[in-house]
């Protein structure tokens, strides 16, 4: 009890902590405590450890899945005096990941301050400039009956834009999760760990729960909707990206030229995939406003909420174009396309798209650890 009293002395005597600094004083308490050890994978990678660093720090708070029933089930939770509440503190620091991993690094401190007003902002001048060029190309008032996109923006043009947007994003995001990765030491990774921890991203094994029955959202009751909304949104996601592969098969491979036929397998796969886009992020949107406050970073909703609203216009922009493909609001209906889309994938690697791959990592880590002779972990200044 003393030992605890005196990191509440500690913390105090600081002002305001860091955020890895309490939550290291969180997370001793934790230790000594125990009672949430079977809640999810951060708190027996926690029992590995007797001292806490800024770096185990990160660690953890990406292996954190913010399902909330830690701080529910905690006695030590606020208004108690160690104000224990993982998930808040864990959110901070994930926030701090983020920026300190980004590559350039001044996004990832400009998206973490004002996310939805830098998403929008991008999306929106993309949009403006897209329409610019049609309007000086005399395409604005292009009526296509084959609802061929190439009549407004040439395949060469579409393709040289978005591969570099494409390959921009890759590499922002790649440089970013190589200095997580080597920052926390991973270690020797073997297949068994490897599939592991695919299994657990994949199947989001840590948003069942402590017992399987979901996360708490707005208060104690469990729920399974957090889960499947991310499932929606996941694979909606990869639904799309498979049509997008598929189309340029067709186009490279077997000399296919677009628009493809509504029964085709990218219109099917990218329709399939932009349904799931809907639903997945309006249910995540509707959850994120209903949201207990206690359950995470209250700064960082702007962030959260500009990456669900992406997702959705992304999807909802694509069907509309869809339906419209072959009248004369087709060019602009694809300039406001294209210009989310490319938004989106400008700021990727900064906000909560990249989460889900600094969540691999913790996860891969955390597979490589369960599996290392040598348990017990110390950490360092």
């Amino acid at each position: 009890m003393q030992l605890l009293k005196g990191l509440i002395q500690e913390a105090a005597a600081l002002g305001s902590p860091a955020p890895e600094v309490e939550a290291a004083r969180m997370l001793t308490i934790c230790n000594a405590c125990r009672y949430c050890e079977g809640f999810c994978a951060v708190f027996p990678a926690m029992t590995r450890r007797i001292d806490f660093n800024p770096v185990d720090m990160r660690y953890l708070a990406n292996l954190c899945h913010n399902c909330g029933a830690c701080l529910h089930a905690c006695q030590y939770a606020p208004p108690h005096e160690f104000a224990v509440n993982i998930p808040r503190v864990m959110a901070q620091v994930r926030g701090v990941t983020y920026v300190e991993y980004a590559w350039p690094k001044f996004m990832g401190s400009a998206y973490q301050k004002n996310g939805l007003f830098v998403a929008m902002a991008s999306s929106l001048s993309l949009i403006a400039f897209l329409l610019f060029t049609q309007l000086l190309s005399g395409s604005l008032t292009t009526t296509s009956k084959t609802g061929n996109f190439y009549e407004v923006y040439s395949h060469n043009t579409l393709a040289i834009v978005f591969g570099f947007v494409f390959l921009f994003a890759i590499a922002a995001l790649g440089i970013g999760l190589l200095r997580f990765w080597s920052s926390i030491v991973p270690g020797t990774i073997s297949p068994a760990a490897g599939s592991e921890a695919v299994h657990d991203a994949l199947t989001l094994k840590y948003l069942g729960g402590g017992h399987g029955e979901g996360c708490n959202n707005d208060d104690d009751r469990f729920s399974l909707w957090r889960r499947r909304f991310h499932h929606f949104t996941f694979y909606g996601f990869m639904l799309c990206f498979a049509a997008t592969s598929v189309a340029t098969l067709y186009h490279y491979l077997l000399g296919l030229q677009a628009p493809y036929a509504f029964t085709s397998l990218p219109v099917v796969l990218g329709t399939l995939g932009g349904i799931g886009l809907l639903i997945g992020p309006a249910g995540l949107l509707y959850l994120n406003l209903m949201r207990n406050a206690d359950h995470g970073e209250k700064s960082q909703r702007p962030m959260d909420r500009a990456f669900i609203v992406l997702l959705f216009l992304i999807s909802l922009s694509g069907l509309v174009l869809l339906a419209y493909r072959e009248t004369s609001s087709m060019p602009v209906l694809l300039s406001i396309h294209l210009g989310v889309v490319m938004g989106f994938f400008l700021t990727m690697p900064y906000g909560k798209f990249g989460h889900g791959f600094y969540r691999l990592v913790a996860l891969l880590k955390n597979s490589i650890e369960k599996r290392q002779k040598n348990t017990m972990l110390f950490g360092s200044d």
